[in-house]
């Protein structure tokens, strides 16, 4: 943390450290910086002997962190989390009924997507922002589609215990800001898919794609019955493509991005691997959490303790003075307060994203430090207070 001495005694005089506090792409590492980067691979062919072999290392190093399972495959895909989840679905779905489960902005644009599959029935089992819909309907003859951990709405599933052990169908699990942050049971899914710019805090633009044996048995014994564009193609002739899991990647990656995301790992695994990297992004929880529960304008939108994320942390405003506003009013208060926040040098981009209530999103993963979290909220409650005096003011004048 950063002490300032201001002419304002209104104003904290503590600053984070660090402001940023972006959900993607997300913060560095601690002690980031290019200089130690191995760029051998720059200005190589990715195809090339020693680039692939660096491509390989990343997906092994990945795997290891997170403890996936020796048999499933993991590989490097095109258009970040986006891109590997789209290029599950359209690859996987298609044999058997889906069970979408929506909660949040991303959950819905994949229901959305999947009514576009021709699949045999779709059931959309959907709750409003900051509740879970009923995971007791999720039937087991069914492939499923969800969220592990709801970006835009900072509730997640506390677990898994919804999903049957001896289910037929798949479940394809978008897990881009709960991987790494969270403990996940790969018993309970068979596709895993996360980017690199979350929780390790690495640069956008690739995907990681995790595949169960039960789903590569899917990809080659059931066709996808539909066409698929070349970057989606995960089979030749009913055979897994190998070299998509090995570092010979469907188009061109970045070799840049790819030396950061190994600076990201060796971070990782210097600071004591995959049980530090959750406690790390609990103890942000815990900090931003002890001042939800003294402060009195403010609130969690996940309404239920369990299903708080803590990686993509999301509170609404509950101050009569504050909802008594408009939509509008209300979305431009959070405006205004993000801007001072950010003039200030205190906050960048903790806005709540596009469709989701105004409020505030905070990111808690890995690599944002818990003195930061402390440090900024003192500076939410400034920035509250210089909003709702000018909003109540102005409203006083204008009756």
């Amino acid at each position: 943390m950063n002490t300032v001495a201001t002419g304002d005694d209104a104003r904290p005089r503590v600053h984070p450290a660090d402001p940023r506090f972006s959900s993607g792409p997300c913060k560095k590492h601690p002690g980031w910086t290019p200089n130690n980067f191995n760029l051998d691979s720059l200005g190589r062919s990715h195809r090339a002997a020693d680039p692939k072999a660096r491509l390989n290392d990343a997906i092994v190093r990945s795997a290891e962190l997170l403890n996936l399972p020796s048999d499933w495959r993991l590989g490097i895909v095109p258009g970040s989390d986006t891109g590997a989840f789209e290029m599950a679905m359209w690859s996987l779905l298609g044999s058997r009924p889906v069970d979408a489960l929506v909660w949040e902005s991303f959950s819905s644009d994949w229901a959305g997507d999947l009514a576009l599959l021709s699949l045999p029935e779709l059931n959309v089992l959907k709750a409003d922002y900051g509740q879970l819909p009923n995971l007791n309907a999720v039937s087991p003859k069914n492939d499923v589609v969800m969220v592990y951990n709801g970006t835009t709405s900072g509730v997640r599933v506390p677990n898994l215990d919804f999903i049957a052990d001896d289910r037929e169908g798949l479940v394809l699990c978008d897990a881009t800001s709960a991987a790494y942050a969270m403990p996940i049971d790969f018993t309970k899914v068979d596709v895993l898919t996360w980017s690199w710019q979350k929780v390790l805090g690495s640069e956008a633009a690739h995907g990681m794609l995790a595949l169960s044996p039960r789903a590569v048995e899917r990809l080659t014994t059931e066709p996808a019955p539909r066409a698929l564009p070349k970057v989606f193609r995960l089979t030749k002739n009913q055979a897994l493509i190998e070299g998509i899991f090995k570092g010979a990647t469907i188009n061109t990656p970045s070799m840049l991005a790819l030396e950061d995301l190994h600076s990201a790992l060796d971070w990782a695994q210097s600071i004591g691997g995959l049980n530090k990297l959750h406690a790390r992004t609990e103890e942000n929880l815990s900090a931003l959490d002890a001042w939800v529960q003294q402060t009195d304008w403010v609130e969690w939108l996940a309404e239920d303790a369990n299903t708080r994320s803590s990686t993509s942390m999301c509170l609404k405003i509950v101050d009569p003075a504050f909802t008594a506003l408009d939509a509008d009013a209300q979305q431009a208060g959070i405006k205004a307060m993000v801007s001072m926040l950010a003039k200030e040098e205190v906050a960048y981009d903790i806005a709540n994203y596009r469709n989701a209530p105004p409020g505030f999103r905070i990111w808690g993963g890995a690599t944002v430090d818990a003195d930061d979290i402390r440090a900024l909220t003192p500076w939410l409650n400034w920035a509250y207070q210089q909003f709702i005096q000018t909003a109540v003011t102005g409203e006083q004048q204008h009756g």
